[in-house]
């Protein structure tokens, strides 16, 4: 049995060479990248369209630039931390908040361990609703003529999203997922080409590139200050996958060295994920200019087959359910190991089950009441604050905002320098200080832009219901595109 340790934040971990032997690691450069693409494509690619609508032509890309350039560079350095002291022959850190701890001090250990945690769990929030979106747009196209999303309750799909999750939850951990991530990532594909495909051929029918090198809009500037910031929030969301780097790190084969591979794999996903991100973005905003919808997948219902249109709502829930997991599994082993230190003795909490399904014989599922309880409450809390606070744009702007200065930025540059030995004072120092306030600086407005708007939709008349309808097409008149919610 391993040897259980706990430690400052209450995270309870295995002993690292026991923790080295937990599982086999077989990951290759392709799969750590099939794991970067089902971790970043998601809820973020969708609202690309809206957010370059809201910064204009010179603006919008080359935020989507500076954002990918960032996360990268930081990317890189997260990666070198999966060792301890060495990079390369070092002990390993198998979670972001281990990295953490071997480099930065215990108070920062728990500031770590607080926003990782939020923000994972925040991001299965974000997914839930925009499933949900998808699962009534869907609903809508069989059941409705046109394409009219109402305010119609949508807590069931929001239920159904969460049972699915429920059964791949009990999946042990992140390496027993990888055919969920290349399905994912395979289906993320699909959805995002149908979205760019339709963009084209809905600016190719305009006759001429909608929007302008500067937004120009009859909104008031506070309300234009507020979308442009939440915009800034979307294209870090679309970018965010700090979070699971070092999970994603520790499936790697250690030949060649773990960080070698790790930083091919991020250049490999983030180049690929902003090339994309660059031509799905100024497509949709070519194509509806500053009617840009919020989920570009929404804006389609007059210009495109509804057939493909419910393909690529199909495809991004198949995509969901396995970026879900992706981002649930650190979650769920966190709390699991705390668990099982706290009671270390009870055998409800370490027995294992077996059942044996006639189908796949070869191949029993196994799994313990405290992994079922556990992950169900997570699960079930994820659904619950989606149903009550289902605006997409601002609560992606918000996750957005909590995850990228801290996680993506902060702790990556506070440990390089630590590794690295830089000194105070020097070039790289102080270069590393002002990229790390620049980012504090954006993150802050921008939570405070996405607070306002949340704070805003709350007081309609009706919270929980569509704050706007959305019928097709779009024409100038047509208001509110921006945010379309689900109760």
């Amino acid at each position: 049995m391993a040897d259980i340790t706990e430690i400052e934040t209450g995270e309870v971990l295995l002993n690292h060479e026991e923790e080295t032997e937990e599982h086999e690691r077989k990951g290759t450069v392709w799969t750590a990248t099939a794991h970067i693409f089902t971790a970043v494509f998601g809820s973020g690619v969708l609202a690309l369209a809206w957010s370059v609508a809201q910064l204009g032509w010179i603006a919008g890309p080359l935020a989507l630039i500076a954002f990918s350039c960032v996360t990268f560079y930081t990317s890189a350095m997260l990666a070198d931390t999966y060792r301890a002291p060495d990079p390369v022959t070092g002990m390993r850190n198998p979670t972001y908040m281990e990295a953490v701890r071997a480099y930065l001090s215990p108070r920062k250990v728990n500031i770590c361990g607080i926003v990782q945690y939020m923000n994972l769990w925040g991001t299965l929030v974000g997914y839930t609703i925009t499933a949900a979106i998808s699962m009534k747009a869907i609903n809508y196209m069989f059941y409705q003529d046109g394409y009219e999303l109402k305010g119609n309750s949508s807590g069931t799909f929001m239920l159904q999203f969460g049972i699915a999750q429920l059964i791949l939850s009990q999946l042990p951990s992140l390496e027993n997922i990888t055919w969920l991530s290349v399905m994912s990532a395979v289906m993320s594909f699909v959805y995002s080409f149908i979205g760019l495909g339709l963009s084209i051929a809905n600016w190719i029918a305009n006759g001429h590139i909608e929007g302008h090198a500067v937004e120009i809009t009859t909104l008031s500037p506070s309300e234009k200050t507020w979308n442009s910031l939440q915009a800034l929030g979307n294209i870090a969301f679309a970018y965010t996958f700090a979070e699971v780097l070092i999970e994603i790190q520790d499936t790697l084969r250690p030949s060649p060295p773990e960080n070698i591979t790790m930083k091919k794999a991020s250049l490999y996903g983030i180049g690929g994920t902003t090339i994309f991100y660059l031509t799905m973005g100024c497509a949709g905003y070519a194509a509806f200019g500053s009617n840009a919808p919020g989920n570009i997948l929404t804006g389609f219902g007059s210009y495109g087959p509804s057939w493909l249109v419910g393909i690529a709502n199909i495809c991004l829930i198949l995509h969901l359910l396995g970026a879900y997991q992706i981002y649930a599994q650190p979650i769920f082993a966190a709390v699991e190991r705390r668990v099982a230190a706290q009671w270390s003795e009870a055998n409800i909490i370490s027995r294992v089950y077996t059942i044996y399904v006639p189908v796949f014989r070869q191949r029993p599922i196994s799994f313990s009441l405290s992994r079922l309880v556990i992950r169900s409450i997570i699960i079930l809390a994820s659904t619950l604050v989606a149903m009550m606070v289902p605006f997409f744009n601002a609560v992606l702007g918000l996750l957005g905002a909590i995850s990228f200065w801290p996680m993506t930025v902060y702790f990556p540059i506070s440990m390089h320098i630590a590794q690295k030995k830089i000194s105070s004072g020097t070039p790289k120092w102080i270069f590393l200080q002002i990229l790390s306030i620049l980012c504090l600086v954006t993150s802050l407005a921008v939570t405070v832009s996405s607070v306002v708007d949340i704070a805003t939709s709350l007081n309609l008349p009706v919270p929980l219901k569509t704050t706007n309808q959305v019928t097709l097409p779009f024409t100038e008149s047509t208001p509110g595109l921006r945010d379309v919610a689900f109760a």
